[in-house]
């Protein structure tokens, strides 16, 4: 694999998450996200890839509700996630919403701006906005109002989003597509799991799917020690079920 260099972490190994907050199986992914957030030597870096973006936005229909639920009913049966009424009857019988991956990357790029964690922290009520609470995460008034949630000043995130909307968010989703590349991923999410040595390997997240604690442990034991606590310490990807690009 090419070399990932994206957002090195200095004290220890990067997760890099390559991402769509419109992906369902990102959703899926979500407590697996949540939980390498909590290993410790391990920093997770969010890469968005802008799925639905210009041409591929997409308008709500009956025909794209048909196409979706069967794949939301399998992510549920797999790892426990809540899909809410109010997005199945309601976001999904919605034929005046878009599904554009552009804003909320541009909210999540403003979060991690304001705050270091706030850019995965948007991601997850993101997330749960759309599938749980079926509200409509690319408009402008109610990414404000997840970030007030969030605990973000109003202002302060206006700001950044307006700052970060268009050419910078743009950069970010054709770097993270390229990384995408690199990494060899065909689709979101896809994990990249860089060592402090400067090894990576690609992570398969479908067998640990529903297995939280389980993932959590196996990050923890291939997580490699950075080289300074290493030389003070003496001895010591995704297929099927994936977002098509």
């Amino acid at each position: 694999m090419a070399a990932v260099n994206d957002n090195p972490s200095a004290a220890g190994a990067t997760l890099h998450y390559i991402f769509d907050p419109m992906c369902g199986w990102c959703y899926a992914a979500a407590p697996l996200v949540e939980a390498a957030r909590g290993v410790p030597g391990l920093q997770v870096a969010f890469h968005g890839g802008g799925m639905m973006t210009g041409a591929n936005r997409r308008a709500i229909t009956p025909q794209w509700r048909d196409y979706v639920m069967p794949h939301d009913r399998r992510i549920a049966e797999l790892t426990g996630q809540p899909f809410g009424e109010a997005y199945f009857d309601g976001l999904l019988r919605d034929t005046g919403a878009v599904m554009d991956s552009e804003p909320p990357t541009t909210a999540v790029l403003a979060a991690e701006a304001l705050r270091e964690g706030g850019g995965l922290d948007m991601i997850h009520r993101l997330q749960r906005a759309h599938y749980v609470e079926g509200r409509r995460v690319a408009d402008a008034d109610v990414l404000t109002a997840l970030a007030t949630e969030l605990g973000f000043d109003r202002g302060a995130f206006a700001s950044a989003f307006s700052r970060l909307a268009g050419e910078a968010t743009a950069r970010h989703i054709a770097a993270s597509r390229e990384l995408l590349q690199r990494a060899g991923g065909q689709g979101f999410p896809t994990f990249v799991l860089a060592q402090a040595d400067g090894s990576e390997r690609r992570i398969e997240i479908g067998p640990w799917l529903g297995r939280t604690e389980e993932w959590k442990a196996q990050l923890a034991a291939l997580v490699l020690p950075s080289p300074a606590t290493a030389a003070g310490a003496g001895p010591t990807s995704c297929g099927p079920d994936s977002c098509a690009v």
